[in-house]
């Protein structure tokens, strides 16, 4: 069996980011923005597939943002979502991305062991603990004061599931299980890459220990370093190597002007702003995805892409910055898009040839 697209080949690597959700991570009006109808959704996915793109990762949301577009409020679930890629792709790895206290592990284990099935060994999970307490209300459910403990025992569950073959008992605090067991096994007979997304310390120290990689946010490339060097420092006290991943939104045109002048556009001028307020107000709130200046400084960021970091300008202009990133020491990044379909094919042609010849992907 060919390795993991996330074991691959690729010295920076390339995800397609919430393609599941309308609007994809933008809070814009424009006439333009990703709808997510299903087949733009196997369009973009093959477009990532055929040029060699790593992976494909989803966005896990319940509850729109409100406003003129309820931004995120047609999403479609992970799981099923990732196992209906499987069989539409060849290459690029197929992620799922769960929210731990909505989903139970003894579940989450059968579904993603299918996924990886249904993929021939291409299945990915990303773990979050949430923040969006309209959300947690949907289910019944308080936010616990140690998420992350929660998340702890709940990988751990997975993980023997998929370990031992005689069912077993489990005590926490959070699960209770009699009797656990799972079949299928995933393919490789271990558990398939794990993210974390995560920016706060406490989530630091869970990837630290239980994630492949941390999937994080910085406001600036060399502010990253720092995440990097805290992440190195933990794994190494828990005898792992975690990478670390970057999330960006993109605009990709033939010039800086023109790129910069779109920017404008959707994320400012075009900006659902009862959706936004909502939606930064919230987060600010209750989660720990950014630090304190992203918030108060970078609206356009996000409108534009959920405050991950904005790469606009040329072609030559994408890559050079990603070639920084991976200087700072990032293993890779994710991209997202007003309008995926329209927009990953001149990403594709214009950025990849750059990254192949910086030396970064094959």
């Amino acid at each position: 069996m060919t390795p993991h697209p996330m074991h691959g080949p690729n010295r920076f690597k390339l995800g397609i980011f919430a393609t599941n959700a309308d609007g994809g991570l933008t809070v814009t009006r424009v006439p333009e923005r990703w709808s997510a109808g299903w087949p733009e959704i196997v369009r973009a996915a093959q477009i990532g597939d055929r040029a060699g793109i790593d992976f494909f990762l989803p966005i896990a949301r319940w509850k729109g943002f409100g406003g003129e577009t309820n931004a995120r409020q047609h999403s479609f679930e992970t799981f099923t979502f990732a196992a209906a890629l499987s069989g539409v792709t060849e290459r690029i790895g197929i992620f799922s991305t769960v929210h731990v206290p909505m989903v139970h592990p003894v579940f989450a284990a059968k579904a993603w062991a299918t996924v990886d099935h249904a993929s021939n060994g291409r299945a990915g999970l990303n773990i979050v603990a949430g923040w969006n307490p309209d959300e947690f209300g949907m289910f019944g459910l308080d936010r616990v004061d140690a998420p992350y403990d929660q998340a702890g025992e709940w990988i751990d569950i997975i993980g023997r599931l998929y370990a031992q073959t005689a069912p077993f008992d489990y005590e926490g605090k959070f699960y209770r299980l009699r009797k656990a067991a799972t079949l299928p096994k995933p393919l490789r007979g271990t558990r398939p890459p794990v993210l974390n997304a995560a920016f706060s310390p406490p989530g630091r120290a869970f990837a630290a220990k239980h994630a492949d990689f941390l999937f994080t946010t910085f406001k600036s490339i060399e502010a990253g370093r720092d995440t990097i060097e805290d992440v190195a420092r933990r794994s190494a006290e828990t005898g792992r190597k975690v990478g670390v991943y970057t999330t960006t939104h993109v605009v990709c045109r033939p010039s800086r002007a023109e790129a910069e002048d779109y920017y404008e556009h959707y994320a400012v001028t075009m900006a659902d702003n009862a959706a936004l307020d909502y939606m930064m107000g919230t987060q600010a709130a209750n989660a720990s995805n950014h630090d304190e200046e992203t918030y108060r400084l970078r609206r356009k960021w996000f409108a534009g892409g959920a405050g991950t970091y904005p790469l606009i300008g040329t072609p030559a202009d994408i890559a050079e910055q990603m070639v920084e990133m991976s200087r700072a020491g990032f293993s890779g990044t994710t991209v997202s898009f007003v309008n995926f379909v329209d927009e990953l094919p001149f990403f594709c042609a214009g950025v990849l040839p750059l990254l192949q010849k910086a030396g970064l992907r094959e």
